[in-house]
C-alpha cells in the first residue's frame, strides 16, 4: 500500500484538517501518516478555538515517520504559526518527495486562518511544492490573482500553481493550472448547490497527494481528485446545522 504524510490541523468536527486527509486517503486505496500542527474546536458552524502545537513536536512527528515509512507524497495544510512554518521547512528541506501545498490562510468564506507575521514565511515553503493549491482569496493574497488575466503575470516560485475555482457560474466551477513552463490549463467541473462543502480544500489537496502517491502524474491526479470532490459534496449526509462536510467515502 502506498503511503502518504499529511502535515495539518485536527478537525473536532470531522470534515477538514486530518481528519479529511486520513478519509481522502483511504478511499484511494492509500495508507495515510500524520504530523498534527493544531488542534481545534470547530464544528459546522465555524472554529471556536486553536490550540497549536510546539513547533518541535511537529518536527519529532515528522522525523518519526519518515524514518520509518517510505512515504511518496506529502500533503501540507494548516500551519497557522510562523514558528511551524519554519519547523516544517527545516524538516523538508533536503527530502526528495513530491509536496502537495494547501496554502491555507483565509477560508472560502473569507475567516483569516494565518498570523499576518506568517503570510511572507510561508512563500518561503512554496520553492519545495510539487503544486499549490489557493483558493480565491489565497490567489489575491499570495499571488495577487483575481481573474486568469493576471495568472501569467504570478511569481511561479518554481511550482506549479493551481488557481481553484477562479471562474464559476451558476452549472460549473473552473480550476486554472499555471505550470512552471508557464502554460496555462484549465479543469472544469460541474458546480454541487449545496452548502455541505467543509473540507473540500483540504480534502482535494489530500486526494491529489494520494493520487501521485500510486504512481500517476500531476495532470491525472488534478482530473480525478475533481470529480472525486464534486461527487462527495453532490452526496454530503447533511450533518451538522451549517455548513456540513462532504462525502468522504463515496461508494461509485
Amino acid at each position: 500500500m502506498n503511503i502518504i504524510l499529511s502535515i495539518a490541523g485536527s478537525d473536532s468536527g470531522g470534515g477538514a484538517g486530518i481528519q479529511a486527509d486520513i478519509k481522502s486517503a483511504q478511499y484511494h486505496g492509500v495508507f495515510a501518516t500524520t504530523a498534527i500542527t493544531a488542534i481545534t474546536a470547530q464544528n459546522t458552524t465555524g472554529v471556536q478555538n486553536v490550540l497549536a502545537l510546539d513547533a518541535s513536536f511537529v518536527q519529532e512527528q515528522i522525523k518519526s515517520v519518515l524514518s520509518d515509512f517510505d512515504v511518496k507524497a506529502i500533503k501540507i495544510g494548516m500551519l497557522g504559526s510562523k514558528e511551524l512554518i519554519l519547523a516544517v521547512k527545516e524538516s523538508l528541506k533536503n527530502i526528495n518527495i513530491p509536496i502537495i501545498l494547501d496554502p491555507v490562510a483565509i477560508s472560502r468564506a473569507g475567516s483569516k486562518l494565518l498570523d499576518d507575521d506568517a503570510i511572507e514565511s510561508l512563500k518561503e515553503l512554496f520553492n519545495l511544492a510539487l503544486i499549490i493549491t489557493p483558493n480565491k482569496h489565497e490567489a489575491k493574497l499570495f499571488f495577487n490573482v483575481e481573474k486568469k488575466e493576471d495568472i501569467l503575470n504570478a511569481t511561479s516560485y518554481n511550482a506549479n500553481i493551481l488557481f481553484k475555482n477562479l471562474e464559476e457560474n451558476e452549472n460549473t466551477c473552473t480550476d486554472i493550472l499555471l505550470t512552471k513552463e508557464k502554460q496555462l490549463i484549465e479543469y472544469s467541473s460541474k458546480k454541487a448547490n449545496t452548502l455541505n462543502t467543509h473540507g473540500t480544500g483540504c480534502s482535494f489537496s489530500s486526494s491529489i497527494a494520494s493520487i501521485i502517491a500510486k504512481g500517476k502524474n500531476l495532470d491525472e491526479a488534478i482530473i480525478i481528485s475533481k470529480e472525486y470532490i464534486y461527487k462527495a459534496i453532490e452526496k454530503a449526509p447533511n450533518l451538522g446545522s451549517k455548513n456540513g462536510p462532504i462525502n468522504h467515502m463515496l461508494k461509485d
